[in-house]
């Protein structure tokens, strides 16, 4: 039976579903068969489910380096987004985005972006536009504590703030940038950065789903109604390595008692303890299955025939000259 994500149920079904998927992405690393790494959302689960919950369909978000999560959370199928990790022509951009710039814009998941900080500007560019149209869409931007100290970021904060867009700013502060801990690296407070443009923003435990969603949904509802943006910093644990590049070089930034304190409070156990036993087993069970068809799905689909490399490099269609220079 299905459960809408704002449910108990349904907030189980997606930390689960995102734990999962990364753990299954993590082997497929270490197979070879996504090259080049991914960096891994376990820990951080709460937030993209908590968030996604309190959206529409129509709604849309931007992502980060470390989307997988948030483009699960907003319902993409997790056997594209597999295939797209593994660079397979079945993948959501057919192969061509990889980690960390998948998109599905069917979803309004307006893709995932490899440098920091800059997918706040798209957003609040989106949410500018969702306004022209005279709807009442919303536009999310995901984005790590690394981030704040981004003009880019701050940019975008101030557009939206000025014209009251439809914009929640979502900090996902897990008190590494890389390796550089927010002690080193940013002044003051990161709800101050938007309390300057006048923006509402608090700070939340990002390691409990249903926590997010109530203040999520608070902030989707005052941005719905015409109040302009938010911010949300929400306070979580990054589990795994920042890439699983660190799984071989053996990168020493924390140590093991960090490590294991930050992993006492677990997003999917926080929200499985709100279920039966029953209820978690049926989950379970649902989400790996749904993960060994992905896995399948994935390794049994083509890489994309290298003829068709310059496809798709504009959106009339037009091609590159063969063999033409700058």
């Amino acid at each position: 039976m299905a459960h809408a994500p704002d449910t108990d149920v349904g907030l189980y079904r997606t930390v689960r579903l995102i734990r999962l998927f990364e753990e299954r992405a993590v082997e497929l690393v270490r197979s070879g068969d996504v090259v080049g790494g991914i960096h891994p959302y376990t820990g951080q689960e709460a937030i993209a489910a908590g968030v996604c919950a309190a959206l529409r369909v129509d709604d849309v978000i931007t992502s980060t380096h470390r989307g997988h999560g948030h483009v699960l959370a907003k319902g993409a199928d997790p056997a594209r987004v597999l295939a797209e990790l593994a660079g397979r022509a079945t993948g959501l951009n057919r192969g061509r985005g990889g980690s960390m710039h998948a998109a599905d814009f069917g979803l309004g998941i307006l893709g995932a972006n490899a440098i920091v900080g800059a997918n706040g500007a798209i957003t609040a560019g989106a949410a500018w536009a969702a306004r022209q149209e005279g709807g009442d869409r919303v536009a999310v931007s995901f984005f790590g504590d690394g981030a704040v100290n981004q003009g880019v970021l701050l940019e975008a904060m101030n557009l939206a703030a000025l014209w009251r867009l439809p914009v929640l700013f979502v900090c996902e502060n897990n008190g590494y940038a890389t390796t550089l801990t927010v002690a080193d690296a940013v002044a003051g407070t990161i709800t101050g950065r938007g309390e300057a443009f006048g923006i509402p923003s608090v700070t939340v435990d990002g390691m409990d789903p249903r926590t997010v969603l109530d203040a999520a949904r608070e902030a989707v509802d005052r941005a719905r109604a015409g109040g302009g943006p938010s911010l949300v910093e929400c306070l979580t644990y990054r589990f795994d390595a920042h890439h699983t590049w660190e799984h071989r070089a053996r990168v020493r930034y924390r140590d093991d008692d960090e490590v294991r304190t930050g992993r006492e409070r677990d997003p999917v156990v926080i929200q499985g303890a709100r279920l039966t036993g029953e209820e978690r087993e049926r989950v379970d069970a649902e989400v790996r299955s749904t993960l060994d068809a992905a896995v399948a799905f994935a390794l049994d689909s083509p890489h994309p025939d290298p003829a068709g490399a310059l496809d798709h490099l504009y959106a009339t269609g037009m091609r590159p000259r063969p063999g033409g220079g700058g």
